[in-house]
């Protein structure tokens, strides 16, 4: 078929959007998992170490500055990579009219739990 000479689109789809944004979204998710690959190992090995630890051992180690930084770093990462992976998982498998609040849903809980780590992360660091 032919281009229309009438057509002010000249062919092309248009109001879909940019597709900038879908590229920003996947680079973001390679960024958040590439970070939470040392993170997590830190995260890990910290726990392991801590072992069988009481409460105080463990508040007083969270309290320091660099595992309540590390902590909190990870807690957004890891959320931030949640947010993005369901909303990857809910755009291209489902298809019917919840589509929309189950992103806003998703991407709200995670703000929330993520949100929760941190300040209680802060909460205990900044205690001391």
């Amino acid at each position: 078929m032919a281009n229309d000479s009438t057509d002010p689109t000249g062919g092309r789809a248009a109001g879909l959007g940019s597709a900038r944004r879908g590229v920003d979204e996947w680079r973001m998710e390679r960024v958040t998992a590439l970070a939470l690959l040392p993170l997590s190992l830190w995260l890990i090995v910290s726990l392991v170490a801590l072992g069988s630890a009481d409460h105080a051992a463990f508040v007083g180690w969270l309290g320091r500055p660099l595992p309540a930084f590390l902590t909190i770093l990870t807690l957004i990462c890891a959320f931030r990579h949640a947010a993005l992976g369901l909303q990857v998982v809910i755009e291209d498998y489902l298809h019917f009219g919840w589509k929309i609040p189950l992103l806003i849903a998703a991407r709200l809980s995670c703000f929330a739990v993520g949100a929760a780590g941190v300040l209680a992360t802060l909460a205990i660091a900044l205690h001391r």
